[in-house]
């Protein structure tokens, strides 16, 4: 009988991190989500990170920006919630399209105990029912990026209206096109009262309640998933629609759910698996036998070490997660075979030990390690490419899978080009 990583004992480590800052989420919620705006309330850093991460012209009218803390703000020399209410009333008068304002912390303002969540109770009694003001942190002192949707979604479930239609709920926010496949998908298979969190716009938002279930898309709403529960949702656990077989099962746990069959789910899904198997072959030859190490960065490691591991061929040394959330991650843990080291948090310097002990064939990590370990001979596959690249369900499996097969390709050429050179970098 195979064993899997669901008893294995876990590593957790405390230590000297290496994180990116969750405001790095607003790239990408503020393109789903049409009608609301993210006010930063930080520094001039926080303005630039958001520019230069979303290759946003200075001229464009993005559905984001920053509310900067100057010298006199972190002094205590001004009144900031004065100020803010000012920059808030200025916004939505300039901007009479929106109709969700996220008023976001940042290292700054949770330094200076700026008290937001009161700052959006007050702002949404002045603007409301027009524009509804919600507050979240997206400070990189203590969370990983990916916390940052979290922390959004998380924020909206309190606001939520009450219903009790017997609903699924989609949460998780992901590129139209990949979320119109898995409309399409699941309308098929016969689920038809669908809701998707975050929605397009503040009135398609869902209500909630005791029928509803709801599906997570993200491994990292671990915060979303728990005010979901509070508001009475039911939560399917599935592994995450990572690949081929991750998408089947994920699919399956959601038609059980509703009364449908394994075989529906089946005939509906045999020409699209076919072609995610199909795809996955093409970057299996590189990447089968091959070892990868991940470094706790997106908390997409656990679905995705399962995905290499059982569709791929790979041999997972270590899979680190910044967080460990049994009822996310159980179906996963599941599936993996026993054998991996499975760790939770960061200590870097322990972690970048052990990976230079194993030499693994590819590393998965942040940029900020990236390159000092290609400069050490190693391989490497940046975290955050996964999660701004479309990966999920059976169109983009081959994609996912070419992902990581690119860095191992591109070494195998260069060893074939310059021997010399690697060998002496290694």
């Amino acid at each position: 009988m195979t064993t899997t990583c669901t008893s294995a004992p876990v590593l957790k480590e405390r230590g000297q991190r290496e994180v990116f800052c969750g405001l790095t989420g607003i790239i990408w919620l503020h393109r789903k989500m049409q009608d609301a705006f993210f006010l930063v309330v930080g520094s001039r850093t926080c303005a630039h990170l958001l520019q230069s991460a979303a290759g946003v012209m200075i001229f464009a009218e993005p559905r984001f920006g920053t509310a900067i803390l100057e010298e006199k703000d972190l002094a205590g020399m001004a009144d900031a919630n004065a100020e803010l209410d000012r920059e808030v009333a200025r916004l939505l008068a300039r901007r009479p399209d929106i109709r969700q304002l996220f008023l976001v912390g940042s290292c700054p303002s949770e330094v200076i105990k700026l008290d937001l969540h009161r700052a959006a109770e007050r702002l949404s009694l002045q603007h409301g029912p027009a524009v509804r003001v919600l507050n979240y942190s997206g400070s990189g002192i203590e969370t990983t990026f990916t916390q940052g949707e979290d922390a959004c979604l998380a924020a909206m479930v309190p606001a939520m209206d009450e219903t009790s239609a017997k609903e699924l709920l989609l949460v998780g926010a992901l590129p139209d096109v990949v979320e119109d496949q898995a409309l399409d998908l699941l309308t098929q298979i016969g689920i038809t009262h669908i809701r998707v969190l975050p929605g397009k716009r503040a009135e398609l938002d869902p209500a909630i309640g005791p029928n509803t279930h709801f599906a997570l898309t993200q491994p990292f709403l671990g915060d979303t998933h728990a005010a979901l529960v509070r508001r009475g949702a039911q939560f399917i656990p599935a592994p995450f629609p990572f690949g081929a077989e991750g998408t089947t099962l994920w699919l399956k746990a959601v038609a059980a759910t509703f009364g449908i069959a394994p075989d529906v789910v089946d005939r509906v899904t045999a020409a699209p698996r076919a072609r995610a198997e199909k795809a996955i072959a093409a970057a299996t030859q590189t990447l089968r036998g091959k070892s990868v190490f991940f470094l706790p960065d997106s908390q997409l490691e656990i679905p995705l070490a399962r995905f290499l591991t059982r569709e791929c061929g790979m041999q997972a040394i270590e899979i680190g997660t910044p967080y460990l959330h049994s009822d996310l991650h159980g179906p996963e843990l599941d599936l993996i075979a026993a054998g991996p080291t499975i760790s939770e948090g960061q200590d870097v310097d322990l972690q970048l030990d052990r990976v230079r002990a194993a030499r693994p064939d590819l590393t998965v990590c942040g940029l900020g390690l990236a390159n000092p370990l290609e400069a050490e001979g190693l391989s490497t596959k940046w975290a955050i490419e996964l999660v701004f690249t479309p990966i999920h369900f059976y169109e983009q499996a081959g994609d996912l899978a070419a992902l990581f097969a690119r860095p191992l390709r591109r070494r195998a050429i260069l060893r074939g080009q310059h021997p010399n050179m690697l060998e002496a970098a290694e």
